[in-house]
């Protein structure tokens, strides 16, 4: 197992400061020849809620790389007990306060400090985030609304990505109209047709029936695999986890800790049918192992 910490080969050295006697060092490569920057990176981020006595630490050093693989992608899934810091890990991806900024450590998206939201990065999660207002096309389109898209280009974008979604013939029905499962849709739409270069999920299906649930995980990867982007999804099932992660980050609570990052063969299967292997079976039941004792293991608090 590649310890999460370990920097990526790809990233860029550090400058030493020149040496008087010898002269400037000459200028480094340009970052063309150095590969794609880190998509995302995390250096012993720590995270508190609070101030003195009363602060909570919630995340405690995590460290890892995600290096950018053009033309592929990668969906990183986060599973770990209840309160370890799943969604405030998200959060200071995202640059949503109050989870952001971190307490210490540094977050890089792209090579670059994260300072505020910003359009690399789009966050789903189980509220659905509609706006009751307005329809379902002008739901999916209003994110090019902001983005000043002429009108008649945004509807004709957002009508290709309601297909995409298979929600042809709802375009104009409003969020109170629609089922749990149709108004995730639209979210997950209204997400992707701005093309971030990072999607953020947190708890996506949650809330779903347990067979809307997987015709969702279907959804989610045949999207994923047309956009190409880097997915983090915050998840509590452990299926769902190794259905969808090329990698699963384990996490461990008081205080939330990565203590592991596990890599996972890529689905070829709809998830009724890979759920039937014994390779998923048997690695599904030992991360239910781990996740019983990083339960039941105890950790002290500190700040």
């Amino acid at each position: 197992m590649p310890d999460p910490s370990h920097p990526s080969e790809g990233a860029a050295p550090l400058h030493a400061k020149p040496d008087k006697a010898e002269g400037l060092l000459p200028a480094p490569p340009p970052q063309h020849l150095l590969g794609p920057p880190d998509v995302v990176t995390f250096k012993k981020v720590c995270k508190s809620f609070g101030n003195g006595a009363e602060a909570k630490l919630a995340l405690q050093d995590i460290s890892f790389t995600i290096e950018d693989l053009p033309n592929v992608g990668e969906l990183i899934t986060i599973v770990g007990p209840s309160g370890c810091g799943k969604s405030t890990l998200l959060r200071i991806i995202a640059g949503l306060k109050p989870h952001f900024p971190a307490t210490s450590g540094q977050v890089l998206v792209l090579n670059q400090p994260v300072m505020e939201p910003g359009p690399d990065r789009g966050l789903v999660d189980q509220k659905y985030s509609m706006l009751p207002h307005l329809n379902v096309i002008n739901n999916v389109a209003f994110g090019l609304r902001l983005r000043g898209v002429a009108r008649s280009e945004r509807l004709d974008r957002a009508s290709e990505w309601v297909k995409k979604v298979g929600l042809e013939g709802s375009e104009r029905k409003y969020p109170s109209e629609l089922s749990g499962g149709m108004q995730q849709r639209v979210a997950i739409a209204a997400t992707l047709i701005l093309q971030p270069r990072i999607l953020l999920m947190d708890e996506p299906f949650g809330a779903l029936d347990p067979g809307i649930r997987l015709r969702m995980q279907e959804l989610l990867i045949q999207l994923w695999s047309e956009q190409q982007s880097t997915v983090f999804l915050v998840t509590h099932s452990v299926e769902e986890a190794v259905y969808l992660g090329d990698r699963v980050f384990l996490m461990a609570p008081s205080p939330g800790r990565l203590v592991d990052i596990m890599k996972v063969p890529r689905p070829a299967e709809p998830p009724e049918e890979i759920r039937r292997k014994p390779w998923f079976i048997n690695f599904c039941q030992s991360l239910l192992r781990r996740l019983e004792e990083e339960s039941s293991a105890p950790h002290s608090v500190k700040v």
